[in-house]
């Protein structure tokens, strides 16, 4: 979102600067109104792009019904709000209507049907994966990017500070609940992973997750990893999060593609995640390859 504040790789900002800046966190957490704000960026997107028209791709980028990802939740949501890293009925205040009951089933229901992610919730489960991400043990947080000393520690950063609806201080739950175990291999390949994935919103992986849309992937991943997923389905699920986390990059991208002749379905998911894609500068080189440079729309921002 406009507010947010990315901390660069190698930028020794003050941390007395950084609380400052993040004093307007709780402006980044999913609400309804954030889903319209999408939509409206979306239909800004397709007015402006030129020789493919968006509303081809849109099926193939974000199918209306959704994509179902290879992860079931059980009561994972339960056990978040269990243990305080994310608030029951702090959760359930962003939301009204049908969002609010999607929120309250992931927090009351234990279900093992496998994830449907679609518009409708991508959102909700973007702040669902953000407190697992921040809540759960791993040691990309506790001796990656996140803490180098560099940044005034770990607690100041957008997906730290801005994650409002935990009970107590987030940092009380920082890398803190074991939700479960890794064997070794799977968290070698939750870093393999982290470190291939970026997001338009600014120029750091997965393996550095000081925003929210970092933070949840960094759930997802591990989340993923425990389940025994395998590094290609990883990557092919880091894109379609990616693309409903932001909708107008990726179709901008898919544009891209489909101008050099490669349709969606048979986009290389690790390179399409990678820096050249993928990260803020990455994207502009493409978008401005796609969208009139006068009025391009969309990455640069995190919120959904």
């Amino acid at each position: 979102m406009e507010n947010e504040t990315h901390i660069k790789k190698n930028s020794a900002l003050p941390a007395s600067i950084l609380a400052s800046a993040l004093i307007l966190a709780g402006a980044w957490l999913y609400t309804a109104e954030s889903r319209t704000t999408s939509v409206k960026q979306e239909a800004s997107h397709a007015a402006n792009s030129n020789e493919v028209p968006v509303s081809a791709l849109e099926w193939e980028v974000l199918p209306l019904k959704g994509v179902v990802l290879p992860v079931r939740l059980g009561n994972l949501g339960g056990k978040l709000a269990s243990v305080g890293a994310l608030d029951r009925e702090k959760f359930l205040s962003l939301y009204n209507g049908t969002d609010r009951e999607i929120a309250r089933r992931l927090i009351d229901e234990e279900t093992d049907t496998p994830v449907l992610l679609a518009r409708e919730n991508a959102g909700i489960l973007l702040n669902l994966f953000w407190a697992l991400g921040l809540a759960s043990k791993n040691p990309i947080l506790d001796f990656g990017e996140m803490t180098e000393p560099a940044y005034g520690g770990a607690g100041n950063f957008a997906s730290t500070a801005g994650w409002t609806i935990a009970q107590g201080n987030p940092m009380e739950h920082y890398s803190r609940h074991m939700f479960f175990e890794l064997s070794p291999e799977q968290q070698a390949l939750v870093d393999k992973v982290s470190r291939g994935i970026y997001r338009p919103c600014c120029g750091n992986s997965t393996h550095f997750p000081d925003c929210n849309h970092g933070m949840a992937m960094l759930g997802l991943l591990e989340l993923m990893a425990s389940q025994g997923v395998g590094e290609a389905e990883m990557w092919k699920t880091a894109l379609a999060v990616n693309s409903y986390g932001f909708p107008d990059t990726y179709l901008t991208i898919a544009a891209y593609m489909k101008n050099k002749g490669v349709d969606w379905k048979n986009v290389n998911s690790e390179e399409v995640l990678g820096v050249n894609f993928s990260s803020a500068s990455g994207y502009q080189k493409i978008s401005s390859q796609v969208i009139k440079p006068t009025q391009q729309s969309g990455g640069g921002k995190c919120g959904v």
